[in-house]
């Protein structure tokens, strides 16, 4: 484990451009639910799959923000605020390197942190916006009605949290894939990688690639330096100069 620490501090101090994608395991540590780790919440309950859906919101729509408010503890969002994995990750363009963030999360703990380059690959949760005219509203809004609609006259339609729902085009793949070949190193934290097509940007084979997460992953063969570890402990540990 010293060792693989090792190299992968080396990596980053021989690197410039550097590209992290992020997952769900990166804000566990504030204390939000790792929805697809083996004791996720997706993982046995897939009927939130179903709710959480594009088909569901236009079946539902009152019934759907109903179950979202409660899935994603939405009233809690304001509370949780970015740890040490999101501050090692702003550190680096401290360091000046640049850097580019793709996460999985919708939490916005990466921009709360201070990370300049953000793409956010399945959304944001603190914001939704109007299928109709396109008008977008803030949380506040949001939790102030049971149902969101849209208040611009003449339109009133419901709102659409600005997320990927299942079954929802993913918008910013290009960007992610441009982001990580322009690297020169591409760093995995957190993330099991079993979503697609996000899984697909650690196939790039002229990128060096660090995997960091706390289970194996069915990917890891791909990448040139894997740690199974806790993310708090490895950042730490290179943070403060010990190779663990």
């Amino acid at each position: 484990m010293g060792d693989q620490k090792t190299v992968w501090k080396q990596m980053i101090e021989q690197a410039q451009t550097i590209t992290v994608l992020t997952g769900a395991g990166v804000s566990t540590a504030s204390g939000i639910p790792d929805f697809r780790s083996s004791q996720g919440v997706w993982t046995y309950d897939h009927s939130r799959e179903y709710y959480m859906s594009r088909h569901y919101f236009h079946q539902d729509p009152e019934d759907f923000w109903k179950k979202y408010k409660d899935i994603f503890q939405i009233k809690l969002l304001q509370q949780y605020e970015p740890n040490d994995v999101h501050q090692f990750i702003k550190s680096l363009e401290d360091d000046g390197k640049e850097v580019t963030v793709v996460t999985q999360n919708v939490d916005g703990l990466h921009q709360q942190a201070g990370s300049q380059h953000v793409i956010e690959y399945h959304g944001n949760l603190a914001t939704s916006s109007c299928p109709s005219c396109g008008t977008q509203y803030d949380l506040e809004y949001v939790m102030n009605h049971d149902v969101p609609y849209c208040s611009e006259s003449g339109c009133g339609d419901i709102l659409k949290p600005d997320i990927v729902l299942f079954g929802d085009p993913i918008t910013k793949h290009t960007e992610a894939e441009q982001a990580v070949a322009e690297s020169d190193l591409l760093i995995v934290m957190g993330t099991s990688l079993q979503v697609m097509p996000f899984s697909l940007l650690v196939e790039n084979r002229s990128v060096p690639k660090v995997m960091i997460n706390k289970e194996p992953t069915e990917k890891d063969d791909v990448f040139d330096d894997v740690i199974h570890d806790d993310l708090v402990r490895v950042v730490r540990d290179v943070m403060n100069g010990s190779s663990g």
